[in-house]
């Protein structure tokens, strides 16, 4: 099948197939899988334009609903944490699309840029994995109770204790956001919250991501929030924020017709990888809660700093 916009031949179903792979897996750590399909559609597919940053937010517009909406339905999204995340990505985003365009449109620049973006994204995740003190240390306590639980819950043994696993605010003002969640607190600074994500809002814009696989990893290693709590706002803002990128792409294509670059988005192709990580989000979201927490992050750190390395050395 011939995609017009991004100017290459693939059969319908691989999108779909590599989308829900990649999003059962990214989304039980709160991440949409959007950092993975770009390099696939970059280095794979061959599709190097601008337009590609604006794709791949289709695809989490397409993707993320379902995700979101099994961690609604299990009462574990914490909606303070989204506001903010929403709220310091979305001007973040606008920014990025403008340096995309003006300043990343070759495919080398732009393939080691995403090269930064991943190994950063990688090496955080490890850290999160081998830190054993702070915050952290009792995000892991709970993360190994809440994994206890649910063991008990499969063999049978227990039932009725999955409504005790739900986020709970506890307070919320423009500084300070505790919540509660499986009998423990957690709080961090608003402020401070919403600085990183403005900056993570620049940099998701020109990746096309959206920005929840950098945000997350950032709530979990320095912020010492369980990843079972954190998923479904960091998805929530990837969502968000993936709409207003692809508006502001779409509206300012017009301005860069002269430059023959494609930068709006190819909504077939976003689509399809859509359709694929509807699917995968929804049985990820679903079982998440019964995957060990370093599992997730392990999987996730190991395929993100490969493909980095992959991406930087390329460049040399």
């Amino acid at each position: 099948m011939y995609f017009e916009v991004s100017g290459i031949h693939v059969f319908p179903l691989i999108p779909f197939a590599v989308a829900f792979v990649v999003s059962f897996f990214t989304s039980m750590g709160g991440v949409s899988g959007a950092f993975l399909l770009l390099p696939f559609q970059v280095s794979v597919l061959g599709f190097t334009s601008p337009a590609v940053s604006p794709t791949n937010l289709v695809y989490n517009i397409v993707a993320i609903p379902s995700g979101v909406y099994r961690y609604v339905r299990e009462g574990r999204m914490a909606w303070p944490l989204a506001w903010v995340i929403i709220a310091g990505t979305l001007p973040g985003v606008f920014i990025g699309a403008i340096l995309r365009i003006k300043y990343l449109p070759d495919p080398g620049n732009f393939k080691f840029f995403v090269g930064c973006v991943l190994l950063y994204i990688g090496l955080r995740l490890l850290f999160t994995v081998l830190q054993k003190n702070g915050k952290t240390k009792k995000a892991k306590e709970l993360e190994i109770k809440f994994n206890e639980k649910m063991k008990e819950i499969r063999k049978g043994l227990e039932s009725g204790t999955e409504h005790e696993a739900v986020v709970k605010t506890v307070n919320f003002s423009l500084t300070n956001y505790t919540y509660s969640f499986y009998g423990e607190t957690f709080f961090f600074n608003t402020i401070s919250l919403f600085a990183l994500t403005f900056v993570v809002g620049i940099i998701g814009g020109t990746y096309g991501i959206g920005g929840g696989s950098i945000i997350a990893p950032f709530l979990v290693a320095v912020f010492g929030l369980p990843v079972f709590t954190i998923a479904g706002a960091a998805l929530l803002g990837t969502l968000i924020t993936s709409v207003a990128g692809v508006v502001f792409y779409t509206i300012i294509a017009p301005c860069y017709a002269h430059t023959g670059l494609a930068i709006s988005p190819d909504w077939l192709l976003g689509a399809l990888f859509g359709a694929g990580g509807f699917a995968g989000m929804y049985c990820g979201a679903r079982v998440q809660k019964y995957i060990p927490a370093k599992i997730i992050k392990i999987i996730l750190a190991v395929l993100i700093t490969l493909l980095a390395v992959k991406y930087i050395i390329g460049i040399f």
